[in-house]
Protein backbone atom coordinates (compact mmCIF):
# COMPACT_ATOMS: atom_id res chain seq x y z
CA UNK A 1 0.00 0.00 0.00
CA UNK A 2 1.61 3.57 -1.26
CA UNK A 3 1.08 6.48 1.05
CA UNK A 4 1.03 10.08 0.89
CA UNK A 5 2.09 12.54 3.87
CA UNK A 6 2.46 16.26 3.22
CA UNK A 7 4.92 17.79 6.22
CA UNK A 8 6.61 20.83 7.23
CA UNK A 9 9.81 18.82 8.50
CA UNK A 10 11.66 15.56 8.37
CA UNK A 11 14.03 14.40 10.06
CA UNK A 12 16.00 10.71 9.08
CA UNK A 13 16.76 9.08 11.71
CA UNK A 14 15.78 8.91 15.62
CA UNK A 15 19.40 8.75 17.54
CA UNK A 16 20.15 11.95 19.81
CA UNK A 17 20.59 14.24 16.75
CA UNK A 18 17.25 13.01 14.99
CA UNK A 19 15.43 14.06 18.46
CA UNK A 20 16.67 17.01 19.36
CA UNK A 21 16.06 18.42 15.75
CA UNK A 22 12.88 17.37 16.25
CA UNK A 23 12.01 19.18 19.48
CA UNK A 24 14.41 21.92 17.90
CA UNK A 25 11.65 22.03 14.73
CA UNK A 26 8.88 22.21 17.02
CA UNK A 27 9.77 24.72 19.08
CA UNK A 28 10.79 26.91 16.39
CA UNK A 29 7.51 26.68 14.92
CA UNK A 30 7.16 23.64 12.51
CA UNK A 31 3.81 22.34 12.80
CA UNK A 32 4.01 18.75 11.14
CA UNK A 33 7.34 17.18 12.47
CA UNK A 34 8.13 13.92 11.47
CA UNK A 35 11.19 11.57 12.27
CA UNK A 36 11.89 8.03 10.40
CA UNK A 37 13.71 5.75 12.59
CA UNK A 38 14.48 2.18 11.07
CA UNK A 39 15.36 0.60 13.89
CA UNK A 40 12.00 -0.73 16.22
CA UNK A 41 12.44 1.94 18.97
CA UNK A 42 14.14 5.57 18.61
CA UNK A 43 17.61 6.31 20.77
CA UNK A 44 19.58 4.65 17.88
CA UNK A 45 23.03 3.94 19.17
CA UNK A 46 22.20 4.74 22.53
CA UNK A 47 19.81 1.84 23.39
CA UNK A 48 22.99 -0.80 23.37
CA UNK A 49 25.37 1.51 25.45
CA UNK A 50 24.78 0.47 28.85
CA UNK A 51 27.99 2.48 30.41
CA UNK A 52 27.29 5.31 32.31
CA UNK A 53 28.84 9.32 31.29
CA UNK A 54 26.56 10.58 28.79
CA UNK A 55 24.67 13.81 29.51
CA UNK A 56 27.60 14.90 31.79
CA UNK A 57 27.30 18.11 29.44
CA UNK A 58 23.69 18.56 28.13
CA UNK A 59 21.81 17.41 31.21
CA UNK A 60 24.69 18.11 34.17
CA UNK A 61 24.33 14.31 35.21
CA UNK A 62 25.50 11.00 34.42
CA UNK A 63 23.44 9.16 32.85
CA UNK A 64 23.60 5.30 30.80
CA UNK A 65 22.95 5.52 27.09
CA UNK A 66 19.28 4.29 27.68
CA UNK A 67 18.83 6.74 30.08
CA UNK A 68 19.56 9.47 27.95
CA UNK A 69 17.69 7.93 24.95
CA UNK A 70 14.44 8.50 26.85
CA UNK A 71 14.93 11.49 28.18
CA UNK A 72 15.83 12.81 24.52
CA UNK A 73 12.86 10.88 23.97
CA UNK A 74 10.52 12.24 26.14
CA UNK A 75 11.17 15.69 25.10
CA UNK A 76 10.60 15.01 21.51
CA UNK A 77 7.04 14.05 22.19
CA UNK A 78 6.40 16.69 24.74
CA UNK A 79 7.44 19.09 21.69
CA UNK A 80 4.63 17.74 19.22
CA UNK A 81 7.02 15.56 16.82
CA UNK A 82 5.61 12.75 15.36
CA UNK A 83 8.26 9.66 15.88
CA UNK A 84 7.83 6.64 12.96
CA UNK A 85 9.98 3.48 13.81
CA UNK A 86 10.62 0.44 11.19
CA UNK A 87 10.81 2.83 8.59
CA UNK A 88 13.71 3.22 6.03
CA UNK A 89 14.23 5.91 4.25
CA UNK A 90 15.33 4.99 0.25
CA UNK A 91 15.33 7.88 -1.69
CA UNK A 92 15.64 11.70 -1.28
CA UNK A 93 15.23 13.98 -4.04
CA UNK A 94 16.72 17.64 -4.12
CA UNK A 95 13.01 18.57 -4.01
CA UNK A 96 13.15 17.42 -0.40
CA UNK A 97 10.71 14.30 -1.29
CA UNK A 98 11.24 11.23 0.80
CA UNK A 99 10.40 7.42 0.09
CA UNK A 100 10.48 4.95 3.04
CA UNK A 101 9.73 1.39 3.36
CA UNK A 102 7.46 1.08 6.78
CA UNK A 103 5.47 -2.02 8.42
CA UNK A 104 2.58 -1.07 6.50
CA UNK A 105 3.76 0.06 3.49
CA UNK A 106 5.86 2.36 1.15
CA UNK A 107 5.27 6.19 2.43
CA UNK A 108 6.00 9.25 0.63
CA UNK A 109 6.67 12.08 1.96
CA UNK A 110 6.47 15.75 0.64
CA UNK A 111 8.87 18.13 3.10
CA UNK A 112 9.21 22.00 3.22
CA UNK A 113 12.97 20.96 4.78
CA UNK A 114 14.78 17.85 5.64
CA UNK A 115 17.04 17.48 8.46
CA UNK A 116 19.87 14.49 8.10
CA UNK A 117 20.39 13.12 11.36
CA UNK A 118 21.99 9.33 10.10
CA UNK A 119 24.43 9.14 12.58
CA UNK A 120 27.90 7.02 11.14
CA UNK A 121 28.90 3.48 10.56
CA UNK A 122 32.09 1.27 11.92
CA UNK A 123 35.04 0.80 9.63
CA UNK A 124 35.47 -3.15 8.64
CA UNK A 125 38.01 -5.72 8.44
CA UNK A 126 37.44 -4.59 4.19
CA UNK A 127 37.97 -1.25 4.79
CA UNK A 128 41.59 -1.64 6.90
CA UNK A 129 42.54 -4.38 4.35
CA UNK A 130 44.37 -7.44 7.30
CA UNK A 131 45.04 -10.01 5.00
CA UNK A 132 44.12 -14.34 6.48
CA UNK A 133 41.46 -16.36 6.10
CA UNK A 134 37.53 -14.65 6.43
CA UNK A 135 36.61 -17.24 9.32
CA UNK A 136 33.46 -16.80 12.05
CA UNK A 137 34.68 -14.82 15.02
CA UNK A 138 35.34 -11.70 13.69
CA UNK A 139 33.29 -8.68 14.75
CA UNK A 140 32.78 -4.87 15.03
CA UNK A 141 33.18 -3.67 18.15
CA UNK A 142 29.43 -1.85 17.89
CA UNK A 143 28.00 -5.12 16.71
CA UNK A 144 29.88 -6.82 19.61
CA UNK A 145 27.91 -5.03 22.09
CA UNK A 146 24.39 -5.47 20.28
CA UNK A 147 24.65 -8.82 20.38
CA UNK A 148 26.24 -8.75 24.02
CA UNK A 149 23.48 -5.55 25.89
CA UNK A 150 20.36 -6.45 23.19
CA UNK A 151 20.21 -9.95 21.87
CA UNK A 152 22.20 -11.66 24.91
CA UNK A 153 24.51 -13.59 22.59
CA UNK A 154 28.09 -13.79 24.04
CA UNK A 155 30.88 -13.40 20.89
CA UNK A 156 33.49 -15.09 22.38
CA UNK A 157 35.48 -16.33 25.21
CA UNK A 158 39.32 -15.45 24.17
CA UNK A 159 39.39 -12.17 22.51
CA UNK A 160 41.88 -9.45 20.90
CA UNK A 161 40.14 -5.57 20.42
CA UNK A 162 41.88 -4.07 17.99
CA UNK A 163 41.74 -0.58 18.16
CA UNK A 164 41.98 1.75 21.55
CA UNK A 165 39.00 4.66 20.84
CA UNK A 166 36.48 4.29 23.52
CA UNK A 167 34.25 1.81 22.21
CA UNK A 168 36.92 -0.60 22.14
CA UNK A 169 37.48 0.17 25.98
CA UNK A 170 34.34 0.03 26.82
CA UNK A 171 34.04 -3.40 25.07
CA UNK A 172 37.26 -4.67 26.79
CA UNK A 173 35.92 -4.28 30.37
CA UNK A 174 32.54 -5.23 29.34
CA UNK A 175 33.45 -8.71 27.64
CA UNK A 176 35.56 -9.19 30.97
CA UNK A 177 32.25 -8.58 33.22
CA UNK A 178 30.43 -11.47 31.02
CA UNK A 179 33.51 -13.81 31.92
CA UNK A 180 35.57 -13.58 28.32
CA UNK A 181 39.06 -13.49 28.87
CA UNK A 182 40.19 -9.99 26.77
CA UNK A 183 44.08 -11.11 26.08
CA UNK A 184 44.92 -7.41 25.12
CA UNK A 185 44.05 -3.94 23.23
CA UNK A 186 46.33 -3.80 20.26
CA UNK A 187 46.67 0.05 18.81
CA UNK A 188 47.82 0.59 15.98
CA UNK A 189 49.61 4.89 17.65
CA UNK A 190 51.59 5.05 20.21
CA UNK A 191 49.15 6.46 22.01
CA UNK A 192 45.55 5.24 23.23
CA UNK A 193 42.39 7.27 21.16
CA UNK A 194 39.92 7.12 24.13
CA UNK A 195 39.85 9.22 27.54
CA UNK A 196 42.24 8.40 30.21
CA UNK A 197 38.90 7.74 32.66
CA UNK A 198 38.53 4.55 30.17
CA UNK A 199 42.01 3.46 29.74
CA UNK A 200 41.98 3.18 33.75
CA UNK A 201 38.77 2.09 34.05
CA UNK A 202 38.35 -0.44 31.21
CA UNK A 203 42.04 -1.75 30.97
CA UNK A 204 43.97 -1.04 34.49
CA UNK A 205 40.86 -1.85 36.89
CA UNK A 206 41.11 -5.38 34.81
CA UNK A 207 44.81 -5.69 34.09
CA UNK A 208 44.11 -6.45 30.70
CA UNK A 209 46.83 -5.77 28.28
CA UNK A 210 47.57 -2.58 26.38
CA UNK A 211 50.22 -3.06 23.31
CA UNK A 212 50.57 0.46 21.69
CA UNK A 213 52.47 0.57 18.19
CA UNK A 214 50.62 -2.38 17.24
CA UNK A 215 47.79 -3.62 14.61
CA UNK A 216 46.88 -6.74 13.47
CA UNK A 217 48.59 -8.30 10.19
CA UNK A 218 47.40 -11.81 9.84
CA UNK A 219 43.99 -13.76 10.41
CA UNK A 220 44.41 -17.36 11.25
CA UNK A 221 41.80 -20.17 10.87
CA UNK A 222 39.16 -21.99 8.66
CA UNK A 223 35.43 -22.19 9.79
CA UNK A 224 36.12 -20.17 13.57
CA UNK A 225 38.93 -17.68 14.19
CA UNK A 226 42.18 -19.49 15.83
CA UNK A 227 44.58 -16.93 16.23
CA UNK A 228 45.88 -13.32 14.86
CA UNK A 229 49.24 -12.21 14.17
CA UNK A 230 50.23 -8.82 15.87
CA UNK A 231 53.33 -6.76 14.26
CA UNK A 232 54.67 -3.62 15.72
CA UNK A 233 54.17 -0.33 13.73
CA UNK A 234 56.68 2.32 12.83
CA UNK A 235 55.83 5.90 13.57
CA UNK A 236 53.65 6.04 10.25
CA UNK A 237 51.50 3.23 11.42
CA UNK A 238 53.48 0.87 8.99
CA UNK A 239 53.31 -2.96 10.15
CA UNK A 240 57.08 -3.56 11.03
CA UNK A 241 58.36 -6.99 8.86
CA UNK A 242 59.82 -9.66 11.26
CA UNK A 243 57.75 -8.41 14.36
CA UNK A 244 55.02 -10.50 13.64
CA UNK A 245 54.04 -12.67 16.92
CA UNK A 246 51.14 -14.84 16.79
CA UNK A 247 48.37 -14.81 19.53
CA UNK A 248 45.79 -17.56 19.70
CA UNK A 249 42.07 -16.35 20.54
CA UNK A 250 38.78 -17.01 19.15
CA UNK A 251 37.40 -13.63 18.67
CA UNK A 252 38.60 -10.05 17.10
CA UNK A 253 36.35 -7.06 17.98
CA UNK A 254 37.84 -4.03 15.17
CA UNK A 255 37.42 -0.85 17.15
CA UNK A 256 38.82 1.01 14.31
CA UNK A 257 37.01 4.27 13.12
CA UNK A 258 33.66 5.32 12.56
CA UNK A 259 32.61 6.55 8.94
CA UNK A 260 29.62 9.79 8.40
CA UNK A 261 26.62 7.65 7.33
CA UNK A 262 25.21 9.80 3.96
CA UNK A 263 24.27 7.71 1.25
CA UNK A 264 20.33 8.98 1.65
CA UNK A 265 22.22 12.57 0.93
CA UNK A 266 24.23 11.73 -1.52
CA UNK A 267 20.96 10.48 -3.52
CA UNK A 268 19.60 14.13 -2.98
CA UNK A 269 23.09 15.85 -4.62
CA UNK A 270 24.50 17.06 -1.31
CA UNK A 271 27.82 17.85 -1.17
CA UNK A 272 30.28 15.22 0.82
CA UNK A 273 33.72 15.77 2.57
CA UNK A 274 36.16 13.31 -0.06
CA UNK A 275 38.32 12.36 2.96
CA UNK A 276 35.21 11.71 5.77
CA UNK A 277 32.04 11.18 4.27
CA UNK A 278 30.70 13.82 6.27
CA UNK A 279 28.17 15.89 4.60
CA UNK A 280 29.57 19.48 4.47
CA UNK A 281 27.42 22.35 6.16
CA UNK A 282 27.59 26.22 6.31
CA UNK A 283 27.44 27.89 9.39
CA UNK A 284 24.00 27.02 10.00
CA UNK A 285 23.64 23.37 9.35
CA UNK A 286 22.67 23.22 5.72
CA UNK A 287 24.12 21.37 3.36
CA UNK A 288 24.78 22.62 -0.42
CA UNK A 289 21.25 21.73 -1.41
CA UNK A 290 18.75 24.47 -0.15
CA UNK A 291 16.35 23.40 2.59
CA UNK A 292 18.24 20.06 3.38
CA UNK A 293 20.15 20.68 7.02
CA UNK A 294 22.85 17.54 8.63
CA UNK A 295 23.80 17.31 11.92
CA UNK A 296 25.72 15.49 14.51
CA UNK A 297 27.86 12.23 13.44
CA UNK A 298 26.49 12.35 9.52
CA UNK A 299 28.43 15.97 9.68
CA UNK A 300 31.59 14.81 11.34
CA UNK A 301 32.13 12.32 13.82
CA UNK A 302 31.76 13.66 17.93
CA UNK A 303 33.21 13.01 20.61
CA UNK A 304 29.69 12.99 22.99
CA UNK A 305 26.07 12.38 22.43
CA UNK A 306 25.25 15.82 24.36
CA UNK A 307 27.48 17.82 21.35
CA UNK A 308 24.85 15.69 18.80
CA UNK A 309 21.84 16.89 20.55
CA UNK A 310 23.18 20.22 20.93
CA UNK A 311 23.48 20.19 16.71
CA UNK A 312 20.62 18.44 16.37
CA UNK A 313 18.17 21.46 18.10
CA UNK A 314 19.87 23.92 16.12
CA UNK A 315 19.06 22.10 12.73
CA UNK A 316 16.14 21.48 13.28
CA UNK A 317 14.90 24.94 14.30
CA UNK A 318 16.57 26.28 11.03
CA UNK A 319 14.93 23.94 9.12
CA UNK A 320 11.60 25.65 10.64
CA UNK A 321 13.20 28.92 10.13
CA UNK A 322 13.89 28.20 6.28
CA UNK A 323 9.89 27.05 5.88
CA UNK A 324 9.34 30.69 7.82
CA UNK A 325 11.70 32.79 5.38
CA UNK A 326 13.29 33.59 8.67
CA UNK A 327 17.07 34.24 9.24
CA UNK A 328 18.86 31.35 10.34
CA UNK A 329 20.69 30.85 13.47
CA UNK A 330 24.57 29.86 13.35
CA UNK A 331 25.47 27.02 14.73
CA UNK A 332 27.22 26.61 18.45
CA UNK A 333 31.20 26.56 18.30
CA UNK A 334 32.27 23.11 17.19
CA UNK A 335 32.51 21.37 20.61
CA UNK A 336 34.95 18.76 21.50
CA UNK A 337 35.67 16.98 24.52
CA UNK A 338 37.17 18.78 27.26
CA UNK A 339 38.52 15.48 29.36
CA UNK A 340 41.70 14.23 28.72
CA UNK A 341 42.47 11.28 25.74
CA UNK A 342 45.93 8.67 26.21
CA UNK A 343 47.53 7.46 28.79
CA UNK A 344 46.87 8.06 32.69
CA UNK A 345 49.96 10.23 34.36
CA UNK A 346 50.94 8.43 37.53
CA UNK A 347 49.56 10.35 40.43
CA UNK A 348 47.62 12.30 38.54
CA UNK A 349 43.26 11.45 38.51
CA UNK A 350 41.33 12.54 36.10
CA UNK A 351 37.75 13.33 37.10
CA UNK A 352 34.72 12.37 35.71
CA UNK A 353 32.20 14.31 38.06
CA UNK A 354 31.81 17.18 35.04
CA UNK A 355 32.60 17.84 31.56
CA UNK A 356 35.88 19.19 32.54
CA UNK A 357 37.83 16.68 33.68
CA UNK A 358 40.45 18.22 36.07
CA UNK A 359 43.55 16.39 36.23
CA UNK A 360 43.65 16.30 40.16
CA UNK A 361 47.07 15.34 41.88
CA UNK A 362 47.01 14.75 45.76
CA UNK A 363 49.70 16.81 48.03
CA UNK A 364 51.46 14.53 50.64
CA UNK A 365 49.68 16.20 53.02
CA UNK A 366 46.29 14.79 51.21
CA UNK A 367 45.49 18.31 50.12
CA UNK A 368 44.05 18.45 46.13
CA UNK A 369 45.96 20.64 43.51
CA UNK A 370 44.21 20.77 39.78
CA UNK A 371 40.53 21.03 40.76
CA UNK A 372 38.47 23.64 39.84
CA UNK A 373 35.81 22.79 42.40
CA UNK A 374 35.39 20.18 45.67
CA UNK A 375 33.88 17.42 43.42
CA UNK A 376 37.23 17.03 42.13
CA UNK A 377 38.99 16.78 45.29
CA UNK A 378 36.53 14.40 46.77
CA UNK A 379 36.63 11.94 43.58
CA UNK A 380 40.95 12.12 43.73
CA UNK A 381 40.36 11.30 47.23
CA UNK A 382 37.83 8.29 46.97
CA UNK A 383 40.00 6.88 43.57
CA UNK A 384 43.27 7.19 46.52
CA UNK A 385 41.72 5.17 48.97
CA UNK A 386 38.12 3.58 48.08
CA UNK A 387 37.71 3.47 44.49
CA UNK A 388 34.11 2.50 43.43
CA UNK A 389 32.60 2.26 40.00
CA UNK A 390 28.72 2.48 38.65
CA UNK A 391 28.02 -1.34 37.50
CA UNK A 392 26.11 -1.24 33.97
CA UNK A 393 24.50 -4.98 32.97
CA UNK A 394 21.33 -6.81 31.77
CA UNK A 395 18.88 -8.97 33.23
CA UNK A 396 17.18 -11.74 32.10
CA UNK A 397 12.90 -11.42 31.84
CA UNK A 398 10.94 -14.53 32.19
CA UNK A 399 9.70 -15.11 28.90
CA UNK A 400 12.42 -12.92 27.15
CA UNK A 401 14.18 -10.13 26.75
CA UNK A 402 16.67 -8.29 28.55
CA UNK A 403 16.18 -5.09 30.78
CA UNK A 404 19.07 -2.38 30.77
CA UNK A 405 20.00 -2.00 34.62
CA UNK A 406 22.87 0.13 36.70
CA UNK A 407 23.45 0.21 40.67
CA UNK A 408 22.10 2.84 42.06
CA UNK A 409 25.56 3.84 43.67
CA UNK A 410 29.22 3.02 43.35
CA UNK A 411 30.35 -0.44 44.11
CA UNK A 412 34.04 -0.86 45.47
CA UNK A 413 36.26 -1.38 42.85
CA UNK A 414 37.56 -5.30 43.66
CA UNK A 415 33.79 -6.53 44.01
CA UNK A 416 32.81 -5.91 40.05
CA UNK A 417 33.51 -9.33 39.22
CA UNK A 418 32.02 -10.78 42.70
CA UNK A 419 28.88 -8.85 41.72
CA UNK A 420 28.77 -9.92 38.32
CA UNK A 421 28.86 -13.92 39.68
CA UNK A 422 25.86 -12.75 42.03
CA UNK A 423 24.15 -11.77 39.16
CA UNK A 424 24.42 -14.67 36.97
CA UNK A 425 23.01 -16.51 39.90
CA UNK A 426 19.83 -14.31 40.04
CA UNK A 427 16.83 -16.52 38.46
CA UNK A 428 15.06 -14.17 35.35
CA UNK A 429 12.51 -11.29 36.12
CA UNK A 430 9.45 -12.40 36.59
CA UNK A 431 7.92 -9.08 34.24
CA UNK A 432 9.21 -5.87 33.36
CA UNK A 433 10.35 -3.14 35.85
CA UNK A 434 9.34 0.79 35.19
CA UNK A 435 12.72 2.91 34.18
CA UNK A 436 14.13 3.70 37.41
CA UNK A 437 12.41 1.31 39.69
CA UNK A 438 14.35 -1.51 41.50
CA UNK A 439 15.37 -4.41 39.16
CA UNK A 440 16.75 -6.05 42.18
CA UNK A 441 16.77 -4.89 46.14
CA UNK A 442 20.61 -4.95 47.78
CA UNK A 443 21.56 -8.03 45.98
CA UNK A 444 25.24 -7.58 46.50
CA UNK A 445 24.56 -7.04 50.97
CA UNK A 446 25.84 -3.95 49.79
CA UNK A 447 22.88 -1.50 50.86
CA UNK A 448 22.80 -0.78 47.08
CA UNK A 449 19.94 -1.80 44.62
CA UNK A 450 20.26 -2.71 40.85
CA UNK A 451 18.01 -0.22 38.90
CA UNK A 452 16.00 -0.34 35.70
CA UNK A 453 17.79 2.02 33.30
CA UNK A 454 15.39 1.97 29.84
CA UNK A 455 12.97 -0.32 28.45
CA UNK A 456 13.62 -3.75 27.63
CA UNK A 457 15.07 -5.01 24.57
CA UNK A 458 13.19 -8.19 22.90
CA UNK A 459 15.85 -10.50 21.11
CA UNK A 460 14.31 -11.39 17.47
Amino acid sequence: MMRTRTVDVVIVGGGPGGLAAAQGARQAGAEKVLVLEREDRVGGILNQCLHDGFGLVHYRQALTGPEYAHRARQEALAAGADLVTGAMVTKLTPQRQLTSVTRQGLLTCQAGAVVLATGCRERTRGAIAIPGTRPAGIYTAGTAQNLINTKNLMVGRRVVILGSGDIGLIMARRLTLEGAQVLCVAEQRPLPGGLERNVSQCLYDFSIPLHLSCTVTKIFGAKRLEGVELSQTDPQGRPIPGTGRRMDCDTLLLSVGLIPENEIGAQAGICLDETTNGAVTDPFLQTSVPGIFACGNSRRVMDLADFVTIQGQTAGGNAARFLQGQPLTPMPPETANAMAKGLPQPGVTTCVRCPKGCRVTLTPEGQAEGNDCPKGEEYAKQEATAPRRVLTTTLKIAGGGLLPVRSAAGLPKDRLMQAMEILRRLPPLPSPVALGAAAWKDPFGLGIDLVATGEPAVPR
